[in-house]
């Protein structure tokens, strides 16, 4: 019969069985149970590591993860601050302020040793009224003796520039007139014929609509802010009402100028585009909330604006729907990669938007990122730099060859720094994040370097897109979608005539008239206003002022 023996594995007590007459059998269970005993603890030992090494390891990464979130946090404090309260975000600082900038110390304005315009000789277009100024009788003698001064030959000349608005209303009386035969077809009176007017019986006249529409589309002044000074200044009352159903019916005039602005912006090659929120407070159905997008289509010779309640990429694809191939200039928006699906348009993305990212990054993210992004924003600056140079030696073959070469290896290093940094293990975070746009959008990144007459970033778009965005700021969009469309319009007619040298006001003057001549109706033939077909000599009628130009 097998007796039980009691043994310790571990610290746990436990019953064997045991052979009664074995020889050594208890000595060798109680070896064998220590064994046990031993082994039990080691394992017991290796498990409470283990698991206290899992605990640390996890409150190392939620550290990290906090610290993460915390520097995050931060960045987007300092980001917020500096939108309301800083300057720009490339805005130079000078030296004196004490404060350093992320791309250098550079003075804004005119810089030390570089050629000077000279004097500006103002109104020299502007007719001259001569003034003569004398002393009076008691002051031409001397105060002592009495005696007079002998006048000299010549006179000491200055100009002043006076600017006289009049607000005159024109009273318009038309001789009547009796016949004296009796012949069957005469009309009993017959009646001078009136000035020509835009708006049959209307009451404003043809410089009063100029000056609206250049002070709304162009200056971007409200009109209420028009009326009132108008009244303030010469006395006179109009209704903002008529002037509402005014351009109204105006409209009407430009749509065939913006058709053919449309038609030649579709014959380019290179386009610019761009878009930003333009508000229209009118309710739509299936569209929730006001925000519409004003968008633009900018080429050499013309712009299109488009007022749009969408920003999805079916407005890009139905305006360029009938276009020739060519290039479009874009920022990052998703938007336009629809157009890679036909094949036609080629992307070029805007390198100006990826040196914002690590200006952001070196602004915000402090000092363990600073010289890490200023290295980025360093090598796009050498981009520009060589492409500036390659740009103006188009002209010379084998300066542009040299130059290109150049730039091509620049390029080539970008792109193998770039690999090397997305490919190392501990590029994570924010610099990660910096790096994954330029990854992504390395193809249209590289679309300048084969097409020279590209540039390398899309602030054309921009930059014609600020008149409109201060417009939106005075007066808070349109009110209605006839009046976002003729304010797209206007925006258009305007920016196609700056980019002719143009004067706005004088061809919108002339198209006016030639509309109020026709019967208040566009005219049949109106190649005799768009920039691209008039002749020399109407060009230089309604071209830009000198002194505009060098202050645009």
């Amino acid at each position: 019969m097998d007796a039980e023996v009691e043994v310790d594995l571990g610290g746990q007590r436990t019953r064997a069985s045991v052979v009664p007459g074995t020889p050594g059998g208890a000595e060798e269970l109680e070896s064998c149970a220590q064994c046990l005993s031993n082994k039990a603890k080691a394992d017991l030992a290796y498990g409470q590591a283990r698991y206290w090494q899992a605990l640390h390891g996890r409150a190392v990464q939620r550290e990290l993860a906090l610290k993460a979130k915390i520097e995050q946090l931060r960045a987007q404090l300092h980001e917020s601050e500096h939108r309301l309260f800083g300057e720009k975000s490339e805005r130079s600082k000078s030296k004196a302020s004490g404060k350093e900038s992320v791309q250098g110390t550079r003075k804004r304005g005119q810089q030390p040793g570089a050629a000077g315009h000279g004097r500006r000789r103002r109104g020299e277009s502007l007719p001259v009224i001569e003034e003569m100024w004398d002393l009076d009788a008691q002051q031409r003698c001397c105060p002592t003796c009495q005696r007079p001064y002998e006048p000299l030959e010549g006179s000491e000349d200055s100009e002043l520039i006076e600017v006289e608005v009049r607000a005159p209303r024109r009273v318009i009386r038309r001789q009547r007139y009796r016949a004296s035969c009796r012949c069957p077809a005469q009309p009993g009176i017959v009646t001078a014929p009136g000035p020509a007017k835009l708006i049959p019986k209307g009451s404003l006249g043809i410089s009063v609509w100029v000056m609206i529409l250049i002070d709304k589309f162009v200056f971007q002044r409200p009109p209420y802010r028009w009326l009132a000074d108008l009244r303030l200044t010469h006395g006179l009352a109009i209704a903002p009402g008529t002037v509402t159903d005014g351009l109204q019916r105006l409209m009407p005039l430009f749509e065939p100028v913006m058709k053919a602005i449309v038609e030649k912006n579709l014959e380019a090659k290179h386009w610019h585009a761009d878009e930003t929120g333009g508000p229209v407070y009118v309710k739509r159905e299936g569209k929730p909330g006001y925000h519409w997008q004003l968008w633009v289509f900018l080429s050499k010779h013309s712009a299109v604006f488009q007022v749009e309640p969408t920003r999805r990429g079916k407005v890009v694809e139905t305006y360029f729907g009938k276009s020739a191939p060519g290039i479009l200039s874009v920022d990052r928006y998703v938007a336009y990669r629809i157009l890679l699906k036909r094949g036609r348009i080629v992307l070029a993305y805007c390198w100006a938007h990826v040196r914002r990212d690590f200006v952001r990054i070196a602004r915000d993210w402090g000092a363990q990122h600073q010289r890490w992004a200023l290295g980025w924003v360093e090598c796009i600056a050498e981009l520009y730099r060589l492409n500036g140079q390659r740009v103006r030696g188009r002209d010379d073959a084998q300066a542009f060859a040299v130059a290109d070469g150049t730039l091509r290896q620049a390029v080539e290093r970008m792109a193998e720094w770039r690999a090397m940094e997305w490919a190392a293990a501990d590029l994570l975070g924010i610099r990660r994040k910096g790096l994954k746009s330029m990854t992504n959008h390395w193809v249209g990144l590289q679309g300048f370097v084969a097409h020279p007459e590209v540039p390398m970033d899309n602030n054309t778009a921009e930059r014609a897109q600020r008149n409109a965005v201060v417009g939106r700021k005075n007066y808070y969009g349109s009110g209605a979608e006839w009046s976002a469309k003729l304010a797209a319009m206007m925006f258009s007619i305007f920016q196609t005539l700056l980019l002719g040298k143009l004067n706005p006001r004088l061809g919108l003057r002339a198209y006016l008239e030639l509309c109020a001549h026709n019967g208040a109706r566009a005219p049949a033939d109106i190649t005799a206003f768009l920039p691209w077909e008039m002749s020399e000599e109407r060009r230089k009628q309604l071209s830009v002022p000198t002194a505009y130009r060098q202050s645009a």
